[in-house]
C-alpha cells in the first residue's frame, strides 16, 4: 500500500531508467555520491596505527619527559594563576608538537580515501544549512527507518568481530601481560604499546575487508535513488534541446553559415542556369575529375537572386532555360551530379557557354 501511494505521488511513473548523465552531474553538485564510510574510518585507523609503530618512540620519550620534568620541575611549583596558566600553555604546546603528526596523517588518510571513492568534488550546497534536518518528525522517520536498522546490524556486527580479533590478540599474548607487573616501566610501556598497535592494525584491516560489500551496497543503493522515470528522462532531453525560438534562431544561423558558404561556391560555376526569377542553379563540370556536371549552387527567389548578382560580378555566363532550372533545382541536391534524364539538355547549354566563351 505504501509503494502505491509513493508511486502515485510520483505521479504514476515508475522510476526505472537508469540516470543520465546530466542527472548524474547534478546530484554530483548537490554532494549527492557513493560513498562508504566504512571505508574512510578503516584507511584512517590503518594509516594512524602504522604511523604510531613508526613514531612510537616520540610520544614514549614524550611521556617519559613529561613525567620527569613534572616530579622535579613542576613539584616544587607555587600555586598561583600565572603558573598554572604557564604550565597549561607548556603541556599544550608540548602535546600539540607530539599529536600534530598523527592528526595531519588522519587528515591526509580521510582525504585520500574520499577521493578514491568519489574523486575531487566540491559540494558547497551539501553543507547549506537545512530546516529538514532539525525537524523532529523527520528525524524519527530517519531513527526508525530501514537505512538505520541497517546501519545498526552493521554497527553491532563490527563491535562483535572486533572484539573478537583483539581479544584474539591478547589471548595470544596473554603469559607476557600476566608478567606486566614484573616487568620495569619502560618494558611495560613498549609491551603495551606494541599490543596496542597490532590490535590497532588488525582491527583496521578487518574494517576494511568489511568496508568493500558497503561501498558496493552504496554504490547500488545511490544508483537506485537516482533512478529517473521515463517521462523524467523526456523532460531533461527537451530540456536540454532548449526553447524553440532559441533553436529556430540556431537554425537560422547555420542557414545563414551554408548560404554564405554557397555563395562562395557560384564565382567557380561554369554557368547559372536560371528560371529567370525564380530560380537558379549553378554547374561546375571538369571532365579530368568530375564523371558528370555537378550542382554546386542552387536557389529560389532572393538566392536565386543574389546568385545571378554574384554570378554577374564574377563573370559568369547565365543561361536563361525555365524548364532546365527548374528541374535541376526541384531533382538536385548541392554537390550532386546532374540526372541522367537532363545530361542532354545540360550538355547543350555547356555547349552553348564554351562556344560563346571561345568566340569571345
Amino acid at each position: 500500500m505504501r509503494m502505491d501511494l509513493q508511486y502515485f505521488a510520483e505521479g504514476g511513473q515508475e522510476k526505472t531508467e537508469t540516470a543520465t548523465p546530466k542527472k548524474r552531474e547534478d546530484t554530483r553538485k548537490k554532494g549527492q555520491v557513493a560513498k562508504s564510510n566504512d571505508v574512510n574510518t578503516a584507511v584512517i585507523l590503518l594509516v594512524v596505527f602504522i604511523l604510531l609503530f613508526v613514531y612510537a618512540a616520540v610520544p614514549g620519550q614524550f611521556m617519559h619527559d613529561l613525567f620527569i620534568e613534572m616530579y622535579i620541575n613542576y613539584a616544587g611549583m607555587s600555586f598561583s594563576i600565572e603558573n598554572v596558566m604557564a604550565l597549561f600553555f607548556d603541556l599544550i604546546f608540548e602535546i600539540a608538537i607530539v599529536l600534530v603528526p598523527i592528526l595531519i596523517a588522519a587528515l591526509f588518510a580521510g582525504v585520500v580515501s574520499s577521493m578514491l571513492q568519489v574523486g575531487v568534488l566540491f559540494a558547497p550546497e551539501a553543507i547549506k544549512p537545512k530546516l529538514s534536518k532539525i525537524n523532529p518528525l523527520k528525524g524519527i522517520k530517519r531513527i526508525f527507518s530501514a537505512r538505520a536498522i541497517v546501519e545498526l546490524v552493521k554497527a553491532f556486527l563490527k563491535i562483535v568481530l572486533v572484539g573478537l580479533v583483539a581479544f584474539g590478540i591478547l589471548g595470544i599474548y596473554v603469559d607476557e601481560l600476566l608478567q606486566l607487573a614484573l616487568m620495569d616501566v619502560v618494558e611495560g610501556f613498549h609491551l603495551v604499546a606494541w599490543l596496542t598497535g597490532v590490535i590497532g592494525i588488525a582491527c583496521a584491516l578487518l574494517l576494511l575487508l568489511l568496508s568493500v560489500p558497503d561501498y558496493v551496497y552504496q554504490r547500488y543503493d545511490h544508483e537506485k535513488q537516482i533512478r529517473m522515470s521515463k517521462q523524467e528522462v523526456k523532460d531533461e532531453h527537451k530540456k536540454m534541446e532548449g526553447d524553440p525560438q532559441i533553436k529556430a534562431k540556431r537554425r537560422q544561423r547555420a542557414k545563414d553559415v551554408a548560404m554564405q558558404r554557397m555563395m562562395q561556391e557560384v564565382p567557380k560555376a561554369d554557368v547559372v542556369i536560371t528560371n529567370p526569377t525564380h530560380y537558379a542553379v549553378g554547374l561546375q563540370y571538369d571532365g579530368e575529375v568530375m564523371a558528370a556536371p555537378t550542382v554546386i549552387a542552387k536557389g529560389a527567389d532572393y538566392t536565386a537572386l543574389r546568385m545571378r548578382q554574384i554570378a554577374e560580378l564574377n563573370e559568369v555566363p547565365i543561361v536563361e532555360n525555365k524548364p532546365l532550372a527548374r528541374g535541376l533545382h526541384d531533382g538536385t541536391d548541392i554537390g550532386q551530379e546532374v540526372p541522367e534524364d537532363l545530361f542532354r539538355a545540360v550538355a547543350e547549354v555547356l555547349a552553348y557557354v564554351y562556344r560563346i566563351g571561345g568566340e569571345l
